[in-house]
């Protein structure tokens, strides 16, 4: 069950968020306005196919990072998230190990996955489709998740906002092609669910 991988995809991989504020001044600089990651309310879950009949989840316990969005003007927003791969957890803790290996996402020599927007396009009210570069053990390339912006309310520490992305991959796509087949699929869903505190 060396399921595993998966995830890479954070993607995350990739990325996404939505927001309320002005332009940043450098899409890929979120500006102050923006919103920084509160890792205790964000998930980052990933799901691969196992002997072909049954799904199995993850996830992973350390993200880090910042989102911004302009309804008005997605165009000026910008996604950076940071996912450390030895935080990677499927209750067991050989698995996880083994998931840590050169086998998959040999955590020690690439101990980040990480997304960081280029674009953004608004596809419906609160729906935005957002390309960006995902890195997985030192292998980057362009991936578009689709992200869904929870809006913002006061929180106790001052204003906060959510977003959703989701992610499918290739995992051997990114080096990770150990067991590739009717065992455990190459294809990987990631979803990054996030929460932000306004900078």
């Amino acid at each position: 069950m060396k399921t595993l991988m998966a995830l890479a995809g954070l993607s995350i991989l990739g990325g996404a968020f939505a927001l309320t504020g002005g332009a940043p001044a450098d899409a890929r600089q979120p500006a102050t306005g923006g919103f920084s990651v509160d890792a205790v309310h964000s998930s980052v879950v990933f799901k691969v196919r196992h002997q072909g009949v049954a799904n199995f989840y993850g996830r992973f316990n350390d993200v880090s990072g910042s989102f911004l969005i302009d309804p008005d003007k997605p165009e000026a927003g910008s996604f950076d998230i940071t996912i450390a791969a030895e935080s990677v957890d499927t209750n067991s803790d050989n698995r996880d190990k083994h998931l840590r290996s050169a086998d998959f996402f040999s955590a020690k020599e690439f101990p980040t996955i990480t997304f960081k927007s280029t674009s953004m396009t608004k596809t419906a009210d609160a729906a935005f489709d957002v390309t960006g570069d995902l890195t997985i053990r030192g292998t980057t390339k362009p991936i578009t998740a689709k992200v869904a912006y929870g809006g913002t309310a006061k929180g106790r520490r001052g204003e906060v906002a959510g977003i959703e992305a989701t992610f499918t991959i290739k995992r051997s796509d990114f080096g990770v092609s150990y067991m590739v087949g009717p065992g455990l699929s190459d294809e990987v869903a990631l979803i990054v669910s996030l929460e932000g505190e306004r900078k």
